[in-house]
């Protein structure tokens, strides 16, 4: 036994599996023609793909002069949003740290916290046009309350844009493999003109992740 008093060959076997995984992720990352694509472009994370694949499908950013980007970090998409409509004002909440991006006002706190909401509609000069969400909870590997996590932060994002969104706005949230439960897709079809479901090209194969992308707000 070492002074620490943890076995050295127990050690071992953790780094050894640790160091598997993190293999098979780095050649994964090595190999995503999107992970290259967005170093070579100056996005900030893969993820940017897919919201301009969603953009270039349902045109969501050129009509919007507000918009409110939920689980922000690191930046992709407020970075897609600014380059294609550098007219607007973004705001940006995530409860990791975000490096700074030019017109973005950036809120590191809990998007749960009661106070969060308030704290982003008046960051902004008006309502938002555009509610944007790439937020997932952090999973436990168990399917189902992964499931049911993940689709609580997709419920309160829709809230958020059902109660602040302007008339004609729109809503985008991710999703999992299923697509959106039957009581927050029926309040979606209630609030707005279309509800659909995409599974945009830059999402790896493999990943359960689809997009909600609600349009024409009601008010």
């Amino acid at each position: 036994m070492t002074r620490s008093g943890k076995n050295p060959n127990e050690r071992l076997r953790s780094a050894k599996k640790r160091t598997a995984s993190s293999a098979k992720w780095l050649q994964r990352q090595l190999n995503d023609p999107y992970v290259k694509l967005a170093k070579a472009q100056g996005w900030r994370s893969r993820a940017a793909f897919k919201l301009i694949e969603l953009d270039d499908k349902y045109g969501l950013i050129k009509p919007a002069r507000r918009v409110v980007d939920l689980g922000v970090a690191p930046g992709g998409w407020s970075q897609v949003v600014r380059q294609r409509n550098p007219r607007a004002a973004v705001v940006g909440i995530d409860l990791l740290p975000t490096d700074p991006i030019e017109g973005v006002t950036l809120f590191q706190m809990d998007f749960m916290a009661d106070e969060a909401p308030a704290a982003l509609a008046e960051a902004l000069d008006g309502p938002p046009d555009l509610v944007i969400s790439d937020m997932a909870a952090n999973t436990v590997g168990h399917k189902q309350t992964d499931h049911l996590r993940t689709m609580g932060l997709v419920e309160t994002a829709a809230h958020f844009a059902i109660e602040h969104l302007a008339p004609g706005g729109a809503f985008v949230a991710k999703v999992l493999a299923g697509g959106t439960d039957a009581d927050l897709l029926a309040l979606l079809k209630q609030h707005f003109t279309t509800v659909k479901h995409a599974k945009p090209p830059a999402s790896r194969k493999d990943s359960s992740e689809w997009y909600v992308i609600a349009q024409g707000f009601k008010g």
